[in-house]
């Protein structure tokens, strides 16, 4: 899949995501409480609390001292229209940049721009809020969500996005613990607040170690996002990514071992999700491929893929596929090892426990035998030679001949050249990569042009 795919797609997670933002944002919303000094506020245009609700007042948070400036507070963040709202409390900003209610004008304009879909000015307004308060989970999460999505789309900037996006997503993990429950949310909101909150953060970290090529950490955390709610085991730009996080390596690494059931199941989900019919059948065709790889076949694929269209998991139960040492087992106790191709030799000699090694090889040591093979390369005392199929697919020796009598140079055969047959005696063997050493190599005997007929001579009169 392109990155043009999750491009096309992005639409379908900002939109999934706005509700938990929303719900986020709202319960930061700040409400008045904070008010001016009676004492400083001139009586015709200050409100006029009781006496004893001052120190209750200033006892729940800040208050502002200055009368103007808790009018221009109160005005801006009493606005019903987000587009009042804006205007009002950039004008107290702009009015006030020291006032003691910025950390609370900046977390309700965050949200107003967010509302009104100005997501470069919801951007902007989260990077001053963190500038007030490096610390501010709000603006980590919208920053964390919002980078980690730009970085998935591409771009010149995305690998900045998605460094971003991690520095972000690490931070508001480390600040969860302190973050407090808003006043007015339930235990049962602030627990859903928290867990978006954590799912953002974790897919930022898994899509970020995803393009580091840290598979391990990219499977860990956005396994971690997708499990966190319903709503993210339907986001397609997560299971997007964890489609990624098992593609194997090139070159294979070994601190990336495949895991092809997994990749089956996560390809499958992303069928049952992917915006068009085309990639439905990419992912359909893939997951299948990756489920034969595990299992051996695709008997209890169509089970598979139903499961994965009912649901986000867990991921079903499936038999895998006999190991190389089981196959190789089940080969050698088959049959007469005399009466086996090269290629079930190669098999059970390269996989096989050492008993089933044994039996073959002793069963075939010392014994001539004639094979057909490719010559890879060749000398007048050795021939290199690839006789099993995949390996003259590889171009990759199998078999090393070796001749008592060396070869005469005008008979050597060419390297590439396919050998009609030879005949060695297997003496020792190699098992990774295999090698098969054999002795008292033969070759079929070249071929005499035919004598040349005398032309008759003409009749004499």
């Amino acid at each position: 899949m392109k990155k043009i795919l999750v491009t096309v797609v992005l639409g379908i997670a900002v939109t999934a995501a706005a509700n938990d933002a929303a719900l986020l944002a709202q319960t930061a919303t700040p409400q008045p409480s904070a008010t001016p000094a009676q004492a400083q506020a001139p009586a015709s245009t200050a409100p006029a609390p009781a006496q004893a609700a001052a120190p209750a007042a200033a006892a729940q948070g800040p208050v502002i001292k200055d009368p103007a400036e808790y009018n221009a507070y109160v005005g801006a963040i009493g606005q019903k229209d987000p587009g009042a709202q804006v205007s009002g409390l950039e004008a107290f900003l702009t009015q006030y940049p020291n006032s003691i209610m910025k950390t609370a004008a900046l977390q309700t304009l965050m949200l107003d721009y967010q509302q009104t879909g100005n997501q470069a000015k919801t951007v902007d307004t989260a990077t001053r809020l963190l500038a007030a308060d490096p610390n501010n989970e709000r603006a980590l999460f919208l920053l964390a969500y919002i980078d980690r999505l730009a970085g998935q789309s591409g771009g010149p900037d995305a690998q900045q996005k998605l460094n971003d996006a991690k520095k972000y997503a690490q931070a508001g993990l480390d600040n969860l613990p302190k973050f407090a429950k808003p006043d007015g949310t339930s235990d049962a909101d602030f627990q859903k607040m928290k867990d978006s909150m954590t799912g953002v953060f974790n897919a930022a970290l898994g899509v970020a170690a995803l393009s580091d090529h840290d598979y391990d950490t990219a499977r860990k955390d956005l396994k971690a996002a997708i499990d966190t709610s319903p709503d993210t085991q339907k986001d397609f730009t997560l299971i997007y990514a964890m489609t990624q996080a098992y593609i194997p390596p090139k070159p294979p690494d070994p601190k990336y071992p495949a895991d092809p059931l997994s990749s089956a199941w996560y390809n499958a989900r992303a069928s049952v999700l992917a915006p068009s019919p085309q990639y439905q059948q990419s992912f359909e065709k893939y997951a299948k491929s990756q489920y034969v790889r595990f299992h051996g076949g695709d008997d209890g694929w169509n089970d598979f893929l139903a499961a994965a269209k009912a649901g986000p998991g867990p991921i079903p139960t499936v038999k895998p596929a006999p190991t190389p040492a089981e196959q190789a087992h089940t080969m050698a106790a088959a049959g007469d090892p005399t009466q086996m191709d090269f290629a079930q030799w190669e098999f059970i000699l390269s996989n096989g426990a050492q008993a089933d090694q044994d039996l073959v090889w002793n069963a075939i040591k010392g014994k001539g035998v004639k094979l057909q093979g490719t010559v890879i390369k060749a000398s007048a005392t050795e021939l290199q030679i690839a006789a099993s199929l995949d390996d003259i697919d590889a171009k990759q020796a199998d078999v090393t001949l070796t001749f008592e009598t060396p070869i005469v140079k005008l008979h050597i055969p060419k390297e590439g050249a396919a050998l009609e047959y030879f005949v060695g005696v297997p003496a020792s063997y190699t098992p990774n990569p295999f090698m098969m050493t054999m002795e008292k190599g033969e070759l079929p005997k070249p071929k005499t042009a035919a004598p040349a007929h005398p032309r008759p001579k003409p009749a004499s009169n």
